[in-house]
């Protein structure tokens, strides 16, 4: 008997068949590859490019003796310092206990699912790991279209359409906004009529705000404001903090949810059992705030938006079809104009279009079907973050304080996005 295979058939079939998070995998394919030696620019991984503020950086180097384990459900310093942030950013009244701290939002994303017994409904395209820990789970999934005209977003119709044959059915919602993939973002008048689907079908709405923070005019406005009853809020400190390491994330519960949030609190204290110690100590500078946290953001802001709308200004030139960033630092170009071209080449998917732009040119992208399209859907996710974000903040804040940022201020501060850029442009232009 083989024992190795008769092992490999006693793994879940949920499991079987399933690849590593394509985020991860695309990032540790570059750093090997730059190891042995090739020119590679990174634009898979959608990693902060900033670094973490120096004052909580600070609060991290003060608390790292500590190493008692924590309440399950976090920290009561830290989950009334997020009840604090969420106040004053939403005008809600959240209070501390509607706050559950885990060692990331894809932790406790993951533990929803296995806490609540509901569908899953996903508008396409979505970040890479939803899906996958909904087969894990063994949740069904329903996707739910999108369109390029309308930014890639979910509209109330679409959803009611998908609600209403089966009016009283568990589900879960998820709203990532703005939006990986896309970078777009929703209005408040969008918001409100999702709100208002999602009421009349009880729906329970994981308001994913991951990037909310760096929506680029700084008017972010979570879909809890028309769905308090509803909605749990989604954050943490990777994407607007630079944190994504330290493995923080947070879901903010109604009262109306607080069994499900116990529910998720047993399920954490038989498998994590609790966040770092030292990291939810540093997790309270961060949600405090203060004037140093607010001029990081603006200056990151900054950046991304002139860095998004020049790599979106490049693609257009193209003549790719992409849409406007709004926030976060993605786009997600469709080269289907490069259709017949491509095909002359045998490239007929966008993962084959992905490999041969990376054995091509050395830039690293992630294909649509990672994000919920058919693999002959010629679309990509750019992530524009492969540039020394301390120095990006320090040119913004110094010489460029005062100054309408510009491509003279990418090309300063992102060369290799620029290359990447030239690159593309003459490999499409050779096909």
């Amino acid at each position: 008997m083989d024992i190795q295979n008769d092992h490999r058939y006693a793994i879940n079939l949920n499991v079987r068949g399933i690849q590593p998070s394509a985020t991860l995998r695309i990032n540790e394919l570059s750093n090997q590859l730059r190891a042995e030696g090739r020119d590679i620019i990174k634009l898979g991984l959608g990693q902060s490019p900033f670094p973490v503020p120096e004052r909580v950086v600070q609060a991290l180097r003060d608390h790292s003796h500590e190493k008692d384990y924590l309440p399950v459900k976090g920290l009561k310093g830290l989950r009334e310092a997020i009840a604090g942030y969420i106040n004053r950013s939403e005008r809600m009244r959240c209070s501390w206990e509607d706050v559950l701290i885990g060692p990331g939002s894809k932790e406790l994303l993951f533990i929803l699912q296995l806490a609540y017994y509901g569908d899953l409904l996903i508008p396409r395209p979505s970040w890479v790991s939803y899906a996958p820990q909904a087969r894990i789970i063994g949740r069904s999934v329903y996707w739910l279209p999108t369109h390029a005209e309308n930014n890639w977003q979910l509209t109330a119709d679409e959803l009611d359409i998908i609600c209403r044959d089966d009016p009283g059915r568990p589900r879960i919602l998820i709203l990532n906004y703005p939006s990986n993939p896309t970078g777009c973002t929703y209005s408040e008048d969008q918001l409100l009529a999702i709100a208002n689907v999602a009421r009349k079908y009880r729906i329970i709405l994981l308001s994913d705000e991951i990037y909310g923070e760096v929506q680029f005019d700084g008017r972010h406005k979570s879909i809890a404001r028309y769905y308090p009853e509803g909605t749990i809020i989604s954050t943490g400190m990777s994407k607007w903090l630079g944190a994504g390491g330290w493995r923080l994330g947070c879901f903010i519960f109604p009262p109306e949810l607080r069994p499900l949030q116990d529910a998720m609190a047993i399920i954490a204290s038989e498998t994590f059992t609790s966040t770092s110690a030292p990291i939810q100590h540093a997790g309270i500078a961060a949600f405090t705030g203060g004037e140093d946290i607010d001029e990081y953001l603006h200056h990151s802001r900054r950046v991304l938006k002139v860095i998004g709308e020049y790599t979106h200004r490049r693609l257009t030139d193209m003549n790719v079809d992409v849409r406007k960033p709004e926030g976060a630092f993605y786009l997600f170009p469709d080269f289907s104009g490069y259709r017949d071209d491509l095909a002359r080449h045998d490239i007929k998917t966008s993962a084959a279009f992905c490999t041969a732009l990376l054995e091509d040119t050395g830039i690293a992208i992630l294909p649509g079907s990672d994000f919920g399209f058919v693999p002959d859907q010629m679309s990509a996710r750019l992530a524009f973050v492969d540039f020394d974000g301390s120095a990006a903040l320090q040119l913004a804040s110094g010489a460029f304080a005062d100054a309408e940022l510009g491509d003279e201020f990418v090309h300063q501060a992102s060369p290799k996005l620029v290359t990447a850029m030239d690159r593309l442009e003459a490999w499409l232009k050779g096909l």
